[in-house]
């Protein structure tokens, strides 16, 4: 079991850290996560990364739930990753990273965690809809939706700051 869940944990912290929007909130989430799937067996006829992260999403919720201030937290990458910035590409690429990061948590919750689940985690229609419960054409257009939200909001701003 702790094998099965070294495999998952890199998938998995990156689906926490798009939850949360912040790396220590996305840790603290990876490792409730790993306690509950630690401490309470896998339901059988059950593959343990689906499994894993609808305990992660269920926990985000119950969390999210109790402790709304924490929804926005930390929207400052460089000081998170204590890293220098010395040249120009990459805090081009730090600000687009932020531009995006910001732009999927004005996403509606359902669609940023099907374009989690579908764009980031690489997982299948099929596989999303298993962990969010849903159907299959549900996870179709609630990504169909998100991804032409971002696609509008790029466009406005790219427009607007050529004007």
């Amino acid at each position: 079991m702790r094998n099965q869940i070294r495999t998952v944990l890199p998938a998995l912290r990156r689906f926490a850290l798009s939850l949360t929007g912040n790396l220590a909130d996305a840790d603290d989430l990876l490792q409730s996560t790993v306690e509950r799937l630690l401490s309470r067996p896998v339901p059988a006829d059950t593959e343990l990364a689906p499994w894993a992260f609808k305990i992660c999403r269920n926990l985000w919720i119950d969390q999210h739930r109790a402790a709304k201030v924490r929804q926005r937290a930390a929207a400052n990458p460089e000081l998170q990753c204590g890293n220098s910035f010395d040249n120009e590409a990459q805090v081009t690429a730090l600000l687009s990273l932020r531009e995006v990061e910001e732009a999927m948590q004005r996403l509606p919750e359902e669609q940023r965690l099907v374009l989690s689940l579908i764009a980031i985690q690489d997982l299948s229609y099929k596989e999303a809809a298993a962990i969010l419960g849903v159907p299959k054409g549900t996870i179709m257009s609630r990504l169909a939706r998100a991804r032409s939200k971002l696609v509008s909001e790029f466009n406005r701003d790219s427009a607007g700051a050529s004007a």
